[in-house]
């Protein structure tokens, strides 16, 4: 089935397709480990072979692919190494932008927050990963954006690709985002009563535990550590 990329005039072609592949890697929509052909791609996205070449090319750089010699170009995998690596930054990111947001954080955001935990909610009774997706991460964006530090958000958004690829393995599993429910609970009532050491804690507490589970279930998914 084609799936032709709309082509907007203000942007380079080898740019647009791009910003698809790598969407897909990060969604989920292309697995690890999934080879990537480029006839089948330009086909499919009706673009000639170049742009995709280039693509792959820059997407080996992000290393979100990998060139196998003699092979072709791969999905990269998911490893223990990546998951530690990217989960020990992102701990101490989210524990230090809850503890500032709880300072700074205003009554709309709060109110806005509590929203987003309840469409959350809703994706949880529904079944519905996309929405659990959409919604844990506004839940964090927008503790980020309270936190009303811009290196912050800066250095969290450019860790986003990596942290994003285990979150859509993760929410997945609909009993873990009960739990993951729970814990944004906890997260936000630390917020309401703007206690900065509460916040830091659970928000801390939240991605050890993301962590913790997701290692247990590498072994369905990577090449080992």
């Amino acid at each position: 089935m084609n799936n032709y990329l709309p082509l907007e005039n203000y942007k380079p072609l080898r740019d647009i397709v791009f910003d698809y592949m790598k969407n897909a890697i990060i969604t989920g929509e292309f697995k690890p480990g999934e080879r990537l052909m480029e006839v089948q791609l330009a086909e499919k996205l009706g673009v000639s072979r170049t742009p995709v070449r280039e693509a792959i090319r820059k997407l080996e750089l992000d290393g979100l692919v990998v060139m196998v010699p003699r092979k072709g170009a791969y999905v990269s995998d998911l490893s223990t190494k990546d998951l530690l690596n990217a989960f020990e930054v992102r701990q101490s990111l989210e524990g230090l932008a809850a503890s500032l947001a709880a300072e700074r954080i205003t009554d709309d955001e709060l109110k806005k927050l509590k929203e987003i935990l309840d469409k959350f909610y809703e994706g949880i009774q529904e079944n519905d990963v996309e929405k659990l997706i959409k919604y844990d991460q506004e839940f964090h964006d927008l503790i980020f954006n309270a936190s009303r530090n811009e290196k912050l958000v800066q250095i969290m958004n450019n860790l986003q690709e990596h942290v994003h690829r285990f979150r859509v393995r993760y929410i997945s599993d609909f009993k873990k985002s009960k739990k993951l429910y729970q814990e944004h609970k906890k997260i936000l009532e630390s917020l309401e009563m703007r206690s900065s050491d509460n916040a830091q804690k659970w928000a801390e507490k939240h991605i050890q535990n993301f962590q913790n589970d997701l290692v247990k279930d590498m072994k369905h998914f990577s090449n080992g550590e």
